[in-house]
């Protein structure tokens, strides 16, 4: 596979500011960083992405291949990310074809900070084959109670949306943004730069589940789904649009999960009940 060549432009996740409280008392706190990043194919400007700007290649290289515009990572040369001008310069290897008609019509999403979708949200949905297996409730709870102990900006400052990529019950990788569509978008740029050969795994266990502080959107299941992520877990609940989504596409959306407690929106078959709280089974 030949990957593309990525600068490492990071930036500060937070700001110190001052705020006053309830008592009148003024205290110093931190604040999320929001900043924008307007990305270029080709010195062709695409979109201005609202971000905090942890990592902007990765983020990217997610947007391009989740909204379809390009096939694989193999596609890109390089992506250069520059603070100065807050610009991501994307070369391609052989240029988007189509793109003016394929990027003419744009679908605003739900959302913190409104993302947007090129194209139809349904196109093209029937072509993804979800990888076989199941979610065991032990592996729920696990992935919950790894993200309540996670260190991490919005239990410094709030105002963020957080998203997780697991391997079994194992954290891959935790992403916050401003935008709970940035954050699965930098997942899938990092997801896209990895071997991503299959594990073993333990009676058929599903390898990748993707965890969200978000409700599950149509966007967010698209998202996960085109990402090869065949189980959803969301501390949040779900959208009418997302339920049909995630039924059709064979996603098992799991929502309102919380302690022990969790609703299993869609496809349910793929849900494994080993570890059923001591006071259901009375």
């Amino acid at each position: 596979m030949r990957l593309p060549q990525l600068t490492e432009a990071r930036a500060p996740l937070t700001e110190a500011v001052d705020a006053v409280d309830e008592f009148g008392q003024r205290r110093a706190i931190h604040i999320p960083a929001e900043r924008d990043l307007t990305v270029y194919v080709d010195k062709r400007e695409l979109v201005t992405l609202m971000t905090l700007g942890a990592q902007p290649e990765w983020l990217t290289l997610g947007y391009l291949l989740n909204q379809r515009l390009i096939a694989s990572v193999e596609d890109i040369e390089s992506i250069t990310v520059d603070w100065d001008v807050n610009a991501a310069s994307v070369k391609t290897r052989h240029g988007i074809e189509r793109i003016e008609e394929r990027t003419a019509r744009r679908v605003v999403t739900t959302g913190c900070g409104q993302g947007s979708v090129f194209g139809g949200l349904m196109d093209d949905l029937d072509r993804i084959a979800l990888p076989p297996g199941v979610l065991r409730q032990s592996q729920v709870y696990a992935i919950v109670d790894a993200i309540r102990v996670k260190e991490s900006t919005y239990k410094s400052a709030g105002s963020v949306h957080a998203c997780a990529l697991f391997r079994g019950t194992e954290l891959a990788l935790f992403v916050e943004d401003v935008g709970r569509h940035n954050a699965v978008d930098t997942i899938a740029g990092w997801l896209a730069l990895q071997d991503d050969a299959p594990r073993d795994r333990a009676e058929g266990m599903l390898d990748k589940v993707f965890y969200t502080t978000g409700r599950l959107t149509s966007e967010m299941v698209i998202k996960s789904a085109q990402m090869g992520v065949a189980a959803v877990i969301s501390r949040s609940g779900i959208t009418q649009m997302g339920l049909q989504v995630a039924r059709r596409v064979g996603l098992c959306a799991v929502g309102r999960a919380t302690n022990k407690h969790f609703l299993c929106y869609a496809n349910p078959e793929r849900l494994v009940y080993d570890a059923v709280p001591q006071a259901a089974r009375a």
